[in-house]
């Protein structure tokens, strides 16, 4: 028999006068950093390993190019605690890691393609063991050398590409050529850039009952990590559940190329029917994956005497690697960022991807975004150089305005903040001012020279593949109201977890503290994207937003009935629920209400789903609207260049960056400087190096690669949020702040540009490489001065690149 229905202990009459107390827009710690200062936060090698764990090996090709003739096994089995050894013979499905052309292989099979690439895999008892024996590569392999192509370059010039070349144009690109009063030719390029994560890349595959797997995995993509290992296992996805509970950094890098771990590992694993470990040193981790695309161009460019760009054509010739992993979306990213900032009434563009006999690269946070901006940049600085003029007005003269809003791929550029952002940072840091200050600094200063740079940015924010912009999550309200959310995206140390956590407990009305975020797992939330494009919290944000609301729905009739009024006049806020009825004020508590609806049999639980809208895309023509809105931003930049060593310091920059409505300021301003830095190391001394003869990577270590330290960071750095409201429905009209931020520090490179030009006559324009490593530096400046005579022309590009290379020759 039915009980009367009794009004649950915590329905009280408090006033509603109140105010809600958001959860967003608010500045909190993120989720886990106690427990990584404290060193107990879990990473996959702190998993304690189950009994009988067993620890594999890659054995890596010695050369660049051959053919595979043999591998020594019995030599590899005779080795201290070696179980098992295992090629691409052992492979029971698809031997490849590739995500879109299926053409990279786990283990080599016929062709050696590089120097690291993977041959075969030991299987020991220890970690070491199987170390020692994967690296008898030398004795173990037998092979046919055969002729290598290690340049971009190289392969452009013999037509050696992964994929066909991509072409995007507007208007008449050769004819404003032509009809321009002034004409600037030019060629350029830049490095590519290690991911450097701090933890690598590492595999843990542990066999489960019926022909199954659970793999721990560091990976931003754990939907295609299970998608690979069932190809590579010739099973179906069921049978494989990966999950990553947290990484420790991942930049583009455990996109797509932690695949080759997770598939290495699972197959050891249910061969072995034993649990396998494979986790890769920081040598072979450079030598076995890719990086960031460096990128060569080529350019024509017409432009007024005001420096306005009338049209330009440019080459684009991306070093892809032997295989075509993410190369594909990575050059057409670049090509639509291409214009940046500006307006380009006639351009056409041209994208090479070509193949070399080196590591096949990759994502990298900016996804090619970073390599197409650049490019203008140097245009509009060599332009600026030419005409005597400030870069900054040449700049702003070519801005995206009124009018002038259509992209050469077809999008608007709508809310296009770019000129009032712009001006109030030329404001707040006292750009004319310092300009004036540095120039006369530089007069009176024969061996320390300052230079300035600012620059702006558009950055398009979505995957440039329509169907990945979609998420979803789950939420679960447990009976004490504490809630668990559980979502596709992966925590890299961006802090997802922390504003996914806001924006439910800001549905549900409850503190931050009451809500947790559980490891990524593919059994949870099936078919995900990968927490890459800048989108993590765009996607999974309001994936676990329509979760919480679900659940929201289902408790506003009881809560409408225990407190005597409308659903509309319910507000959840501070772990309560208050409403105004016939009978005045009065509120029940989250959890009372929580309890009583499972008494009631309401469902406390829901899934979420969210899918982009308003985005297509035609790949062959590349035309469409393929970015939900721009994100926007600008950087000042002052550095002291030291003409006698080539070294550099950033003295001061200044950022204000848009972030629309911040869901965690906090965060989001370490975001930007975490940017800021790793783009500045990218164009300033993070540089790679290949021997021309053998293909190896030299830059393997931290001992030869130099990434940026907090002594590289500006002495004085400034960073704002521009805080105006996304235009579009974003998750609380937030915008994107993992990648765009990595393209303010081109005010690095180019403020390291305009204090090497002080060196030189009048118009110069120094011939700087990217990375501006101290050697650059001095290339540049030697390359300069040996351009002071009375009446000196203005140097061109080549002449002045011919200059450097003497120079450098000469040391």
């Amino acid at each position: 028999m039915n009980k009367p229905l009794e009004l649950p202990p915590g329905v009280g009459a408090e006033a509603l006068a109140a105010a809600p107390r958001p959860q967003v827009g608010i500045s909190r710690a993120h989720e886990a950093a106690h427990l990584h200062v404290s060193g107990e936060a879990v990473y996959i090698d702190d998993i304690a390993e189950a009994h009988g764990t067993l620890h594999a090996a890659l054995g890596l090709s010695p050369i660049a190019h051959g053919t595979l003739v043999s591998v020594d096994l019995e030599l590899l089995r005779r080795q201290p605690g070696v179980v098992a050894v295992l090629t691409a013979a052992d492979i029971p499905g698809e031997n490849n890691c590739g995500p879109l052309l299926h053409d990279d292989p786990l283990l080599a099979e016929g062709e050696l393609r590089y120097v690291g690439q993977p041959v075969y895999a030991v299987i020991a008892t220890d970690r070491e063991l199987a170390r020692r024996a994967a690296a008898l590569a030398k004795q173990a392999i037998v092979a046919t050398p055969l002729p290598a192509v290690l340049t971009a370059r190289e392969a452009h010039a013999i037509g050696q590409y992964v994929l066909p070349p991509m072409h995007l144009s507007r208007g008449d690109a050769a004819g404003a050529l032509a009809a321009s009063p002034h004409r600037l030719d030019g060629e350029w390029a830049v490095g590519g850039q290690e991911q450097f994560y701090l933890e690598g890349q590492i595999s843990y595959a542990l066999p489960q009952e019926n022909q199954a797997l659970l793999i721990h995995c560091s990976t931003q993509h754990p939907s295609e990590m299970q998608q690979l290992v069932a190809h590579a296992m010739g099973w179906q996805a069921h049978q494989v559940t990966v999950q990553c509970r947290r990484m420790g950094g991942g930049f583009g890098g455990k996109e797509s190329q932690s695949a080759l771990f997770a598939c290495v590992a699972a197959i050891a694993a249910q061969r072995l029917r034993r649990p396998v470990k494979l986790r890769v040193d920081r040598d072979d981790d450079f030598l076995v994956t890719g990086r960031r695309h460096g990128f060569d161009y080529r350019w024509s460019v017409g432009f007024d005497d005001e420096g306005r760009i009338l049209g330009a054509e440019i080459d684009l010739i991306s070093n892809c690697g032997h295989s075509a992993d993410l190369s594909a979306p990575v050059m057409a990213r670049a090509l639509c960022h291409f214009d940046n900032a500006y307006w380009l009434p006639h351009v056409a563009m041209h994208g090479y991807c070509a193949r070399t006999n080196t590591q096949s690269n990759t994502a990298f946070r900016g996804f090619g975004g970073p390599q197409g901006a650049l490019a203008i940049e140097m245009i509009l600085d060599g332009i600026a150089r030419r005409l005597g003029l400030d870069p900054l007005v040449v700049r702003q003269r070519n801005f995206y305005r009124d009018g002038q809003d259509l992209t050469p791929y077809g999008q608007r550029v709508e809310d296009n903040l770019i000129q009032p952002l712009t001006d109030r940072l030329i404001e707040t840091s006292g750009y004319a001012a310092r300009r004036a200050e540095i120039a006369a600094f530089n007069a009176a200063s024969p061996v320390l020279k300052r230079g300035l740079a600012l620059t702006p940015v558009k950055f398009g924010i979505s995957f440039n593949v329509v169907h990945l912009n979609q998420a979803g999550a789950l939420v679960h309200v447990y009976t004490d109201g504490s809630v668990l959310v559980n979502h596709g995206g992966t925590e890299m140390g961006q802090g997802l977890n922390t504003k996914v956590a806001q924006v439910v407990a800001h549905e549900l009305g409850v503190p931050a503290a009451q809500v947790r975020a559980s490891a990524t797992d593919t059994s949870k939330v099936a078919n995900t994207s990968a927490t890459a494009a800048s989108t993590g919290s765009d996607l999974n944000g309001k994936a676990a937003q329509d979760a919480a609301r679900g659940i929201k729905r289902r408790l506003m009739p009881l809560a409408a009935r225990l407190l005597g009024c409308d659903e509309d006049a319910l507000v959840f806020d501070g772990g309560e629920v208050r409403g105004h009825g016939p009978e005045g004020a009065r509120s029940i508590g989250f959890k009372a209400l929580v309890a009583q609806a499972y008494l009631e049999r309401i469902q406390l639980w829901s899934d979420g789903f969210y899918a982009t809208p308003g985005l297509h895309w035609d790949r062959a023509k590349l035309q469409g609207h393929p970015f939900y809105y721009y994100a926007f931003g600008a950087a000042v930049a002052e550095v002291l260049v030291d003409t006698l060593t080539g070294e550099t310091r950033v003295l001061r920059a200044d950022v204000l960056h848009d972030v629309g409505q911040s869901l965690n300021p906090a965060l989001d301003i370490g975001q930007v400087e975490g940017a800021f830095v790793q783009g500045q190391g990218w164009l300033t001394s993070e540089e790679l190096v290949w021997h021309p003869r053998s293909g190896l990577l030299l830059t393997h270590a931290p001992s030869t690669y130099k990434i940026p330290t907090a002594n590289d960071m500006p002495r004085d750095f400034r960073v704002a949020l521009y805080d105006a409201p996304n235009a579009v429905e974003s998750i609380h009209r937030s915008k994107a702040v993992g990648e765009p931020p990595l393209l303010l520090p081109f005010s690095v490179l180019l403020a390291i540009k305009d204090a090497v030009a002080a060196c030189g006559p009048d118009r110069c324009d120094p011939p700087l490489r990217a990375p501006a490593t101290p050697e650059a530096v001095l290339d540049a400046v030697e390359a300069v001065q040996a351009m002071q005579w009375p009446g000196a022309p203005v140097a061109t590009v080549a002449e002045a690149a011919i200059a450097a290379d003497a120079a450098g020759a000469a040391r």
